[in-house]
C-alpha cells in the first residue's frame, strides 16, 4: 500500500510539474476534469449522483431486470454550470463575469426546482449549489493563479500549502505528537503536526523564494529585495498551510458524516480527487488572494 501511493505521489508531482509549466488552455483542461470528477465524488457522497432506473434485459427467453443509475437533472446541471464557468474563465478576460457566471448557475438550479417540482427538494437543489461552489469553483484558483503577472512562480505555493504540510504535519505528528487537534473528527492529527505543517510550509516557501532569486532569468516582482520575497513566500506559504489544514479537516468531516472511507478510487494509494486535492481546494483561493494583496503594490 505504502509503496503504490508514493509511486501515485511521484507521478502526481510530475503531472503537476508539467501541466502547470505548460499553463494556458491544457491546465484549464486538466483542471476542469479533476473539478466534474470532484463534483461527481461529492454527488454521490451526499447521496445526490443520479436516480435509480431499471432496465429491462430478454436473457436467453428470460426477462431480467437489472437496477441502474443515471445521470440525473440535477447532477447535469451541475456538470454544465462547471464547464460555463471554466468557459468564461478561459476566454473572458473581466473576472466580474466570473461573479455573474456563478449567479447564473444558482439561478439555474432555483429553475430546476421550480419547474420541477415537487420532484427535488430544497435541500438538494442548495446541496448541489454548494458542492459546485466547494470543489470546482475553489479549483479554478489554481488556474486563476497561474494566470496573474508572476504567476508561474506564485502557483508553486499553493501545493507547497498543501502537500509539503501534509508531508510535514504527517512526520512531526508521527515523532512528537502528542496532543490531539481534533480528536472526534481525526484522532491521527496532532496539534505539534499542525504547526510542523506550517513551519515546513514557511520554510519550503522562504527557501523557494530564495532559489527563485538566484536565477538570472527571475524578475523580482515591483523590484521587491530579496530579504522581502523570502519574507513574503513564507507568509504566503504559512498561511496556506493553516488554510489547507482545516480544507483537509473540512473534506474528512463530510466523509464522517456520509460515513465513506474515500470518495472515490481514480488514484491508486489515494482514493479519489477529494482525498488527495481536499487541502489543495482551499489553499488555492487563499494563495491567489495573499499573493494580489501582498505580491502586487
Amino acid at each position: 500500500m505504502f509503496a503504490k501511493r508514493l509511486i501515485s505521489g511521484i507521478v502526481l508531482v510530475v503531472l503537476a510539474l508539467f501541466f502547470i509549466l505548460t499553463g494556458g488552455y491544457v491546465l484549464a483542461a486538466v483542471s476542469l476534469f479533476l473539478s466534474l470528477v470532484a463534483y461527481r465524488e461529492l454527488m454521490k457522497a451526499c447521496g445526490l449522483s443520479g436516480e435509480n432506473k431499471t432496465i429491462h434485459a430478454d436473457v436467453k427467453g428470460s426477462s431480467v431486470f437489472l437496477s441502474a443509475k443515471s445521470v440525473s437533472l440535477l447532477e447535469a446541471f451541475g456538470y454544465a454550470g462547471i464547464i460555463a464557468y471554466y468557459a468564461v474563465m478561459v476566454f473572458v478576460s473581466d473576472r466580474v463575469y466570473l461573479l455573474l457566471t456563478a449567479n447564473f448557475i444558482l439561478m439555474a438550479f432555483m429553475a430546476l426546482y421550480v419547474f420541477t417540482f415537487p420532484k427535488y427538494n430544497a435541500k438538494d437543489i442548495l446541496m448541489a449549489f454548494a458542492l459546485v461552489s466547494y470543489a470546482p469553483l475553489m479549483l479554478t484558483f489554481i488556474f486563476l493563479t497561474r494566470q496573474l503577472d508572476h504567476g508561474k512562480y506564485y502557483v508553486w505555493m499553493i501545493f507547497i500549502s498543501s502537500w509539503i504540510c501534509d508531508t510535514c504535519a504527517y512526520c512531526v505528528g508521527m515523532l512528537i505528537g502528542k496532543h490531539k487537534l481534533a480528536p472526534v473528527l481525526s484522532p491521527k492529527k496532532s496539534v505539534e503536526g499542525a504547526i510542523g505543517g506550517v513551519t515546513g510550509s514557511a520554510l519550503v516557501g522562504g527557501l523557494y523564494a530564495y532559489f527563485l532569486s538566484t536565477r538570472t532569468w527571475f524578475v523580482s516582482p515591483d523590484g521587491m529585495s530579496v530579504g522581502e520575497l523570502i519574507g513574503l513566500f513564507a507568509l504566503i506559504s504559512a498561511i496556506g498551510a493553516v488554510i489547507s489544514q482545516v480544507g483537509d479537516l473540512a473534506a474528512s468531516a463530510i466523509k464522517r458524516n456520509m460515513d465513506i472511507k474515500d470518495y472515490g478510487r481514480l488514484i491508486p494509494g489515494h482514493g479519489g480527487v477529494m482525498d488527495r486535492f481536499d487541502s489543495v481546494i482551499f489553499t488555492a483561493p487563499g494563495v491567489y488572494f495573499l499573493a494580489l494583496l501582498l505580491l502586487h503594490r
